[in-house]
């Protein structure tokens, strides 16, 4: 197998200068080098070399880099580049064979020792291109989170839903310029956020102090209802919980919620579910409106909606760990489709309350085998001065995994 022809380098806020023997001389050999501006102004002139800045967007940097295939080149990226940096992003594009990654310090692991924090006690997130909404499936009291941010911007949107989720009191510091003669931090409440006078360039780490306003927002499947915009169609507390459980979430798996109604079953797949990905199929264009403020408020920007007839879209996305059917349940045409669709040994778990769509899942069941359970929620309600459990209507769920080739699961 031939040598690495990628070299992806991690540099310090010490800049090109500081780097090791090792990586100083793959850079004095290689043909092409990429990086930040404020890390090839610092290399030496090289007659032979051809020097490129970032540009945006990245996809087309990793184009001009995967152009150089076959020729000694370098990256040069801040920090771990393994750790929400070109690294991992490259990963995805190139075979192991291909390159070598000599990693730096992290920001995060920097900003850990300053703030004194334990790191295998603190969240880490990424907000440098990515949804500042992805911190509400973060927070809890008493949370330590450290995040990468893009700009000054990102404090202000931070501190924004912070306070917003009743979490305004927490502590908020920032450290700009991490392992560079400029390092500096400053500390906060949240709701002075817009009070402070700050550069480009930080690590935000955020220590969660809830008020009495805040609403716990577990990541165990069974939010409370009242979190989620709907217009009836919303598989209740308690069920999701049951559902969430037969769907069982595991990390980067995907979901695909076919007839999604308010969301829930695929929100609270990614929040329980790191990495986690699920696609909701609605064919009613206001509730794919509601599912969209679901899926910001409570954590799951990156929720796809596909507002169309399921039947009809299922084969145009990637083949499903897991299924949940929670409309049109009786439609076979529907079924046959998803279970097409479902990878072997992926899970499906529809639910029913018509016995035309229990009638359906009875058929299915003896043919496909599974299980089948009736779930009976009661509520309290009041009788004059006395209460009593008021039933819910039953659901019958039904859950399969569909077999493996050679008949194993």
């Amino acid at each position: 197998m031939s040598a690495p022809w990628l070299t992806i380098i991690g540099v310090s806020e010490a800049g090109v200068d500081a780097l090791g023997d090792a990586a100083l001389a793959l850079l004095t050999k290689a043909k092409t080098v990429f990086g930040a501006e404020r890390f090839t102004r610092q290399l030496r002139e090289n007659r032979h070399q051809s020097v490129r800045v970032w540009t945006s967007p990245f996809s087309v940097m990793i184009e001009e880099i995967i152009a150089t295939r076959g020729t000694q080149t370098i990256v040069l990226a801040s920090g771990d580049p393994n750790w929400f940096g070109a690294g991992a992003t490259l990963a995805r594009y190139l075979e192991p064979h291909e390159y070598d990654i000599l990693p730096a310090p992290s920001s995060f692991q920097l900003a850990a020792t300053l703030m004194r924090w334990p790191m295998a006690e603190v969240q880490t997130v990424s907000f440098h291109a990515r949804s500042v909404d992805n911190l509400y499936r973060e927070l809890f009291p008493g949370a330590r989170i450290l995040a990468l941010t893009s700009d000054r911007q990102t404090l202000i949107q931070v501190a924004k839903r912070l306070v917003g989720a009743g979490y305004g009191a927490s502590n908020l510091s920032v450290l700009e310029n991490l392992g560079s003669k400029d390092q500096k931090q400053i500390t906060f409440l949240a709701h002075q956020a817009h009070l402070q006078d700050i550069g480009d360039f930080y690590v935000l780490a955020i220590e969660c102090v809830a008020e009495e306003s805040a609403q716990l927002m577990s990541l165990v499947p069974g939010l409370p209802d009242e979190l989620f915009e709907h217009d009836g169609q919303l598989t209740k507390r308690e069920v999701r919980a049951v559902t969430l459980s037969s769907l069982a979430p595991f990390p980067g798996a995907l979901l695909w919620d076919v007839g999604a109604g308010s969301g829930a079953i695929g929100i609270e797949w990614m929040r329980a579910a790191p990495l986690g990905k699920a696609i909701c199929f609605e064919r009613d264009a206001r509730r794919c409106e509601r599912i969209e403020l679901n899926r910001t408020a409570l954590g799951a920007p990156g929720l796809n909606i596909i507002n169309a007839e399921a039947s009809l879209k299922l084969r145009d996305h990637p083949a499903p760990d897991a299924i949940f059917i929670g409309g049109d349940v009786a439609n076979e045409t529907l079924f046959k489709a998803c279970w097409k669709s479902l990878k072997p040994g992926g899970r499906l778990v529809a639910n029913a309350v018509t016995i035309e769509s229990i009638s359906a899942l009875v058929s299915r069941q003896k043919m496909f085998g599974g299980t089948l359970i009736s779930i009976g929620i009661s509520t309290i309600k009041s009788i004059g001065s006395s209460h009593v459990l008021h039933p819910t209507l039953p659901i019958t769920q039904w859950a399969v995994i569909k077999p493996k080739p050679g008949g194993r699961q």
